[in-house]
């Protein structure tokens, strides 16, 4: 839960003033604004035992300059986060996989426990901290990647997945739901925005995976498949890779 403050609210490197709350310290330093910037609201929200503060601005951004960075064309997997038609490639980090067990196990230790006992309401907290702690894991993964690549290239080409229809297969969902395809993408658009950075999608059909990246043959390849091996001209390749260099292949179309 939480609840929205409007009033004077005035920021201190170590301290916010809120309405009503007063002089509140701050355990992390360095992220709100201290000048500036009109601050309109403050929202202070609870989530996992821990309390947060976040302010709603207003603020001038000059607009982006447009330079001769390259472009880039950007396959996101399941296996890896997203390949980069340069050859970068940023690992998923797997936050959810490496506390599946744990959650599992704390989810048993909740529904084992007697509703309203003190004993359950531990056990539910201790749950509560692993979910934020995954989250926080991804959310972290998600902005380093797309700062990147939203200051380094002028353009990007990301493959417009039915990410909604893949999340029925069983098989892929918790995969997909922790390299975060939706929010990937989301991130990219708005902070293509800021940077100058223009972010296309391609044809739901193109078959970038499919496709050889060198003379443009087109052959089934399985999921299991790691490289894509070419019967036409004999080019050998990361499948990720090569689905990345027809993605920004499109550029120049």
């Amino acid at each position: 839960g939480g609840f929205r403050l409007t009033g004077t609210i005035r920021v201190f490197e170590k301290a916010i003033q809120l309405p009503r709350l007063g002089l509140l310290r701050l355990k992390e330093r360095g992220y709100l604004p201290t000048s500036g910037v009109h601050i309109l609201s403050a929202t202070v929200s609870e989530k996992a035992g821990r309390w947060f503060v976040s302010l709603q601005v207003e603020m001038e951004v000059s607009d982006p300059v447009m330079d001769n960075r390259p472009v880039a064309g950007v396959d996101l997997g399941v296996n890896r986060m997203a390949q980069v038609s340069d050859g970068t490639c940023f690992e998923n980090p797997r936050a959810l996989k490496s506390a599946l067990t744990k959650l599992k196990r704390l989810q048993r230790v909740v529904s084992r426990r007697q509703k309203g006992s003190a004993n359950r309401q531990k056990a539910v907290r201790q749950l509560a901290k692993v979910h934020f702690r995954v989250a926080n894991i991804r959310k972290d993964a998600l902005h380093q990647t797309t700062t990147f690549l939203t200051k380094t290239k002028s353009a990007i080409v990301l493959e417009n997945l039915n990410v909604s229809g893949m999340m029925k297969n069983h098989h892929l969902s918790q995969a997909i739901m922790d390299v975060g395809m939706y929010e990937f993408r989301r991130q990219l658009e708005y902070k293509g925005q800021w940077y100058g950075c223009e972010v296309l999608l391609a044809d739901r059909f193109f078959p970038s995976t499919k496709r050889c990246s060198q003379c443009g043959n087109e052959k089934t390849i399985s999921l299991a498949e790691r490289m894509y091996c070419c019967e036409y001209c004999g080019q050998e390749m990361d499948r990720d890779l090569n689905a990345a260099i027809n993605l920004e292949q499109l550029l120049y179309c």
